[in-house]
């Protein structure tokens, strides 16, 4: 039998694998100064009103751990959920509570005016700031944060179609992770503890 016929296609099998292996290493295990230079693009720049009529961008929340929820005043459940959660993660965070910053941005601008939004917030934590702008300034923030809306036609006028993740970044405005409000009250309180500790 002839070796070199044999070794020829080995040799390709071999290489082949190893070239393999060492992709799928590179890409489930990138080097620590890839992994390290590498930020999640959720979060930036923005433009809004807060709920007392003032501008406010994203400058407004640095400088502490904080956390951003999009939603509507007219949400049936998940919004006012949410929020009802947050305020009460809040209160069980005590005095590291002063720690945190939160703003809910409407996805409703047609509606959420500031005043609405002020007299909305008041159902819950007063840390709460409540964000809104016109339809451009909206959609400019949705994109930052990499989220979904839509309005839904319903017989008596609309609904907001939206995501509906609390995102949670650090003092310096870069994303940390997510939470949502099916999430056991362990967890979600776990995440902001190590956030404001971390952040």
């Amino acid at each position: 039998m002839n070796m070199k016929r044999l070794l020829v296609p080995f040799l390709v099998f071999t290489t082949g694998l190893l070239v393999l292996v060492v992709t799928a290493g590179l890409l489930l295990f990138p080097s620590g100064s890839q992994q390290s230079a590498g930020k999640v693009p959720i979060g930036g720049p923005f433009r809004l009103t807060s709920h007392e009529g003032k501008p406010f961008t994203e400058e407004n929340l640095k400088g502490k751990p904080f956390v951003v929820f999009f939603g509507f005043t007219h949400c049936p459940e998940v919004c006012p959920t949410t929020l009802y959660d947050l305020a009460q993660d809040m209160a069980a965070l005590g005095k590291d509570a002063s720690n945190l910053q939160a703003a809910f941005i409407t996805v409703d601008p047609e509606r959420d005016t500031p005043e609405l939004m002020k007299t909305y917030l008041e159902s819950f934590d007063p840390r709460i700031v409540g964000l809104t702008g016109t339809e451009e300034e909206i959609a400019a923030a949705a994109r930052t944060y990499k989220i979904y809306y839509r309005k839904v036609p319903t017989d008596g006028g609309y609904t907001m179609d939206h995501s509906a993740t609390l995102f949670l970044m650090d003092s310096k405005g870069e994303f940390y992770g997510t939470s949502n409000f099916q999430e056991p009250e362990e967890t979600r309180r776990a995440k902001l503890r190590q956030l404001i500790k971390n952040g």
